[in-house]
């Protein structure tokens, strides 16, 4: 994982890598320093404090590397358009807060869009890297296609919850009172887990050929 060599900046694996544990631990970390339980994530930015701005930063760090990557082969152009849009969104998502307890949208359902589009965004990702994994001809490389397929379902399905809720009048969330939440911090730890396999990084799903190391060494093709 580490080498003697050190590269001159830090390249796209190490980023997949950060943006990855970033969104496994923003669920559990905001709920951590907030003062009640959140019944959503973004619920985070009205409790102020470390909670709001660990949401916030975190939120603009994705949105950094989103606006930065611009795919790789197949179909490059189209993920460095929603790549952009995943950007646009993710700072959507920490700047318009939602309508949570008392509290009003800036601007009716900016959040809630901004938040579907963006888990929509990081689903289509999950498939991009589903197609270049299963193409590899090991089995390190097919084991992250099933995980990025996994990642990707559970991303789709989260979507497809809260939507049903919301155009339920709350069917869902009546019955469990954190449903957002809940739902939010799954999608988040797909994504986060997709991420993460896409770095190269990790020893268990990736061959040596393929790997990369944190410090140094070269551009694979995932």
């Amino acid at each position: 994982m580490f080498s003697s060599q050190i590269r001159v900046e830090i390249d796209e694996h190490t980023m997949k890598l950060i943006v990855g544990l970033i969104a496994i631990f923003l669920a559990g970390v905001t709920s951590f320093f907030s003062e009640t339980p959140l019944k959503s994530i973004s619920a985070s930015y009205h409790e102020g404090g470390w909670s709001r701005d660990i949401f916030v930063g975190c939120l603009f760090a994705i949105s950094a590397f989103l606006f930065s990557y611009n795919g790789k082969p197949p179909c490059q152009k189209f993920q460095m358009v929603i790549s952009k849009i995943g950007a646009f969104a993710a700072i959507g998502v920490a700047m318009l807060p939602c309508k949570c307890t008392s509290h009003d949208e800036i601007i009716p359902y900016g959040h809630g869009i901004s938040t579907a589009v963006m888990f929509m965004v990081l689903a289509v990702f999950c498939y991009f890297f589903f197609r270049r994994a299963w193409g590899k001809n090991n089995w390190h490389a097919m084991l992250r296609a099933n995980i990025y397929a996994i990642c990707g379902i559970v991303i789709v399905a989260s979507i497809f919850i809260i939507s049903t809720d919301y155009f339920l009048d709350g069917v869902i969330s009546s019955s469990i009172s954190r449903l957002t939440y809940y739902v939010e911090a799954t999608a988040l730890t797909a994504f986060g887990i997709a991420w993460l396999s896409a770095s190269q990084i990790l020893p268990l799903i990736t061959n040596k050929d393929d790997r990369v190391s944190l410090l140094a060494g070269t551009q694979k093709k995932e």
